[in-house]
């Protein structure tokens, strides 16, 4: 049995040579020409299959990417657009409600304006009532205070000791009233 590892297991008499067998001078033709068909075999298998798949990979990317990039653009214009449509719409809508606002504001107007002259037809009519009825007790209480001044002027008269003639005191009476008036 070898008890070198170096040693290969030989006939007798024969002896290996010792080292790395990939740098034996005597097997470099051998090993390029494997090299050489392993890299034509791998430049084949890389040329023919693996690159047309990543190359129409890549090409269905790029397009995926083209086409996301127009629909971005597509989609920016309509929310654009559709931006537009808004801010119309809105104006829109509080130039409606503005109009709205101010119709209710002239309608409310008009109904005050009804009910205050309704009621500054009622004040005036009452308020014509009123200088009526005031006019009346006016005239009452002149009456009442004419004869009371009347009565008064008899009863004084009658106190002090003489005799009053309704005549004359009720002419006296209304002269005084008449300068008072």
């Amino acid at each position: 049995m070898a008890t070198d590892p170096r040693q290969s297991v030989l006939g007798e008499g024969e002896t290996a040579a010792t080292g790395m067998p990939q740098l034996d001078l005597g097997s470099f033709p051998n090993q390029i020409f494997w090299l050489l068909v392993a890299l034509g075999a791998i430049y084949y298998v890389l040329s023919r299959v693996a690159l047309p798949r990543i190359g129409a990979v890549l090409a269905e990317r790029q397009g995926t990417i083209t086409n996301d990039i127009a629909a971005a653009e597509e989609l920016k214009l309509k929310a654009s657009e559709a931006e537009a449509a808004y801010e119309k719409a809105l104006a829109d809508a509080r130039a409606e409600a503005h109009r709205i606002s101010d119709e209710n504001k002239a309608e409310m107007q008009a109904e005050l304006d009804r009910a205050m002259e309704k009621a500054d037809a009622r004040i005036s009519e009452q308020q014509d009532e009123s200088e009526r009825r005031i006019a009346e007790i006016r005239d009452n209480a002149m009456a009442n205070v004419e004869e009371i001044a009347k009565e008064t002027a008899q009863a004084l008269v009658g106190a002090m000791g003489g005799e009053a003639e309704s005549g004359r005191v009720n002419s006296a009476v209304d002269t005084r009233m008449e300068e008072r008036a």
